[in-house]
């Protein structure tokens, strides 16, 4: 499977007219599997934060999740469900996680928080039935 055209062909859908601003496959090492030409610089201890967060949301929920130096403010986050953050500059981050990877969507308006949390909860969905 080709991560970049998989990434570039769903995640960079279309949502009327507009498109999310950055996204990525990172591997829960932290691994860079397929990202945008903008998506933010991060670091592993981020990804691992955020791997961690899925299995106790509260950690998150309280801190903060950090990519690339920014801050979000989790608005929702479940176990084993999509994890959606924003600042209040209404921007915001959706992240799911597969059994390998962690699918993340960065938007910006008009695009509404529910909209990328679809869009990243369906390829992540996508690639857990292809065993990733």
């Amino acid at each position: 499977m080709s991560f970049q055209i998989c990434m570039d062909g769903h995640l960079s859908t279309n949502i009327d007219r507009n498109s999310l601003s950055a996204a990525a496959f990172i591997g829960h090492d932290g691994s860079a599997w397929a990202h945008s030409s903008n998506f933010p610089k991060f670091n592993a201890e981020e990804i691992k934060a955020i791997v961690k967060g899925f299995d106790e949301p509260k950690i998150l929920v309280k801190n903060g999740l950090y990519l690339g130096g920014t801050k979000y403010i989790v608005i929702q986050g479940e176990s084993g469900a999509v994890i959606n953050a924003k600042q209040q500059c209404g921007s915001g981050i959706s992240v799911k996680k597969t059994k390998k990877a962690l699918v993340i969507g960065i938007y910006e308006e008009p695009i509404a928080p529910e909209e990328c949390s679809r869009v990243v909860e369906k390829l992540g969905d996508y690639l857990i039935s292809q065993g990733f």
